[in-house]
């Protein structure tokens, strides 16, 4: 694979991009996600959720291929496009977020049991649960922790 860019998003002009990221990612991921919760997220990411959080774009041959996103030394977000998982991305992704953000926690679905996974990889911890997740939608949340950070 060619190697991965890590670079600050260019902003709203690459939203679309990261969107077709995030639907990609998510189709892949959260078959647990009901269809109209789906599309009430994608709808409100490029208006809400991208502008409140520090994009980091992860590119391939040029090309958005995933992305993070930062606030408060937590991780809101981290996609990968579907077609790239495996492949390091992540990795790079989430270990920029650690080292240049500060990044210390992350929430995850708990039915997203492959990204549990990885964070566990990575040294965080299970440190609480959510039954919702942060708008109220039936889908429990696991607060994680890096191992070693502080609770603040």
């Amino acid at each position: 694979m060619p190697p991965v860019q890590i670079r600050p998003s260019t902003g709203p002009a690459e939203y679309p991009a990261l969107v077709a990221i995030w639907r990609s990612a998510v189709d892949a991921t959260h078959d647990f996600l009901a269809p109209a919760h789906r599309d009430a997220i994608e709808a409100a990411l490029a208006s809400d959720y991208l502008p409140a959080v520090l994009l980091t774009v992860a590119e391939v041959d040029g090309r958005p291929a995933g992305f993070s996103g930062v606030l408060d030394g937590t991780l809101e977000m981290l996609f990968v496009d579907a077609a790239r998982r495996g492949s390091g991305i992540g990795s790079a992704l989430l270990e920029h977020a650690v080292e240049e953000h500060g990044v210390t926690a992350v929430d995850v679905n708990e039915q997203n049991v492959g990204a549990a996974g990885f964070y566990a990889r990575h040294g965080f911890e299970v440190v609480g649960r959510s039954e919702t997740d942060e708008a109220g939608r039936p889908y429990p949340v696991l607060h994680l922790r890096l191992r070693g950070a502080d609770a603040t």
